[in-house]
């Protein structure tokens, strides 16, 4: 039996190196990081105090500010446009990239006035529902697994968390906040309303556990998946995307419902809708059903997103990575 010192010193080395992320955790200010958290706290108690549209007003404007001055997601963001809608004006470009950072600032403030509006006595009042009969019939009666994906598309975090305030059983994967305190209040609005989190990092062994249980499972689908993800079409372009979507639902025999979640007329009212849900039998004469599955959904979303380009995240490198060239042999 080896022991711990015969370890092979590459393996060695491979453990002491750390990944980017980690080094960066690993050299944040704890007091920097609680006063960031206070601050957080100081401004919640500072929304709660105004009125929605006096909210609104301060999250346009804010965008407008950070879309001003952020030189770098300001050009991000237009750079993305532009390659996604090649016949639009400069104008138009510009016009949707600074609503796109208004729509995230207003984001923000609107998940801190979320616990106060989103209420199982209060939510008709907020929200209307299109097309999600069967994704509620199926999380209710529990009878299969389900995979429910979204993309950085309107308020994605007001639809789940309206889902488990209304007591609609599911878990949903999202990845730790980097500041422990902000993660913990984060993390803590959302399992108040009775949402089940699932930490990315390690999310296997409970998304397997969840799924043998007829439970579901919500994830975001349109995260740049690095050099060795599945390259799909995305607004004209391969898109590195997630194998892992796709691998679930074949495993599992379980539908993928694309759940997207768009604010209306620029206030706190909200459209939860499926835009898509793709079942088991569509897939199963597929000759790369991973390769369709993982096409079928990123085009649903885009489809959702073409709708309403000025409510999507562009500032999200979602095109980082291009597919590796292949060198030709002679």
């Amino acid at each position: 039996m080896a022991s711990e010192a015969s370890v092979s010193p590459d393996v060695d080395r491979g453990q002491r190196r750390k990944s980017k992320r980690q080094r960066k955790l690993d050299a944040r200010n704890g007091l920097l990081d609680y006063l960031a958290a206070f601050c957080v706290r100081v401004v919640i108690v500072f929304v709660e105090m105004l009125s929605l549209p006096a909210v609104y007003s301060l999250g346009r404007t804010i965008g407008a500010l950070v879309y001003r001055f952020d030189k770098r997601h300001r050009k991000i963001a237009i750079e993305q446009l532009r390659a996604s809608f090649p016949d639009w004006s400069d104008c138009e470009i510009q016009r949707v990239a600074k609503a796109s950072i208004q729509n995230m600032v207003c984001m923000g403030l609107e998940l801190l006035l979320t616990p106060r509006e989103i209420r199982p006595e209060t939510w008709r009042k907020h929200i209307r529902l299109r097309d999600m009969e069967k994704v509620i019939t199926t999380l209710i009666s529990r009878d299969r697994p389900m995979l429910m994906v979204t993309g950085h598309f309107g308020n994605w975090e007001l639809a789940g968390y309206f889902s488990a305030a209304i007591g609609l059983p599911f878990s949903s994967v999202a990845r730790r906040i980097d500041n422990p305190y902000i993660n913990d209040l984060i993390f803590g609005v959302r399992e108040r309303a009775g949402q089940r989190m699932i930490y990315k990092k390690g999310a296997a062994e409970q998304v397997a556990r969840a799924f043998d249980n007829n439970e579901a499972v919500s994830m975001v689908c349109d995260q740049d998946a690095g050099a060795r993800g599945l390259f799909v079409d995305y607004f004209g372009r391969p898109a590195s995307t997630f194998k892992s979507i796709g691998l679930l639902a074949m495993q599992y025999d379980a539908p993928i419902a694309v759940i997207c979640c768009r604010r209306l007329e620029g206030r706190f009212s909200f459209e939860i809708f499926n835009q898509r849900l793709i079942e088991p039998s569509e897939w199963a004469d597929k000759d790369d059903p991973l390769r369709w599955i993982t096409q079928e959904y990123t085009t649903a979303l885009e489809m959702a997103v073409r709708d309403q380009p000025d409510q999507y995240f562009w500032v999200h490198r979602r095109w980082k990575h291009a597919p590796r060239k292949r060198i030709k042999k002679a």
